[in-house]
């Protein structure tokens, strides 16, 4: 059918887990690099650094983990029960539902008998109807059951990936810690700048926008990292 209609068979990622590695790796790398900052600039040896970051690593990797984890499952338990509420309300107050599907119709275009005759095809489909309702009159969308173990993993893994581009050069051991902070910081900007500019084209925006605008985001906070280590550093 798709190709009858012209359309792609190109895959693309779902939008949840675009989101997810998005999330995972934009913050990992951002707080990684803020640390790293702050720690240079205060002077701390190679060692202290790298348990710095590395602790870092293990604790925003699993925190973040965790968070998205019990988001994606409150997500889903509002979801079945609302799902459960229109369930009952389709089956208790059957033309209450009704008017409802005829005001989304309206909305859609339908007028006169075309409403009447669209409803009673979705009547006619319990599950068409009930999915309309959640998606159109909630604004719900499906939160499925592997969902939050799906997003556990996606941002666990986005976090580490994202933490490790700025400690590659301090685990480098032959650099000097000048050498490796400037390469640290080039690393995080490529990876920054290709982090916006696969988001805009798996989206509708620009990578002459997104690129640079996750560019300034990251950047900027680990320049915040680094300030408050050379502040602290002369405490």
């Amino acid at each position: 059918m798709a190709a009858k209609m012209g359309l792609s068979h190109e895959s693309h990622p779902h939008p949840t887990l675009l989101s997810d590695f998005i999330l995972g790796s934009q913050d990992g790398l951002v707080n990684v690099l803020g640390i790293l900052l702050g720690l240079v600039a205060a002077d701390a040896g190679r060692r202290l650094i790298l348990i710095g970051a590395l602790a870092a690593l293990a604790a925003e990797s699993i925190s973040m983990g965790a968070v998205a984890y019990t988001s994606t499952l409150s997500r889903r338990h509002l979801y079945l029960a609302e799902l459960g509420r229109e369930q009952r309300e389709m089956a208790e107050v059957p033309e209450m539902e009704r008017e409802e599907v005829r005001v989304i119709l309206r909305k859609w275009g339908y007028e006169g008998a075309e409403v009447e005759e669209m409803l009673a095809r979705i009547e006619a489909k319990p599950k068409a109807w009930l999915d309309i309702m959640m998606a159109f009159e909630l604004n719900l969308a499906e939160v499925g059951p592997d969902q939050a173990r799906n997003s556990f993993l996606t941002v666990l893994g986005a976090t580490v990936f994202g933490s490790l581009v700025p400690l590659l050069p301090f685990l480098v051991g032959v650099l000097a810690i000048p050498v490796a902070t400037v390469s640290s910081v080039a690393l995080s900007a490529v990876m920054l700048l290709s982090i916006g500019v696969y988001e805009s084209r798996t989206t509708l925006g620009s990578p002459w926008l997104s690129g640079p605008r996750m560019l300034l985001i990251g950047l900027g906070a680990g320049f915040a990292g680094f300030l408050v280590g050379h502040f602290a550093g002369l405490l």
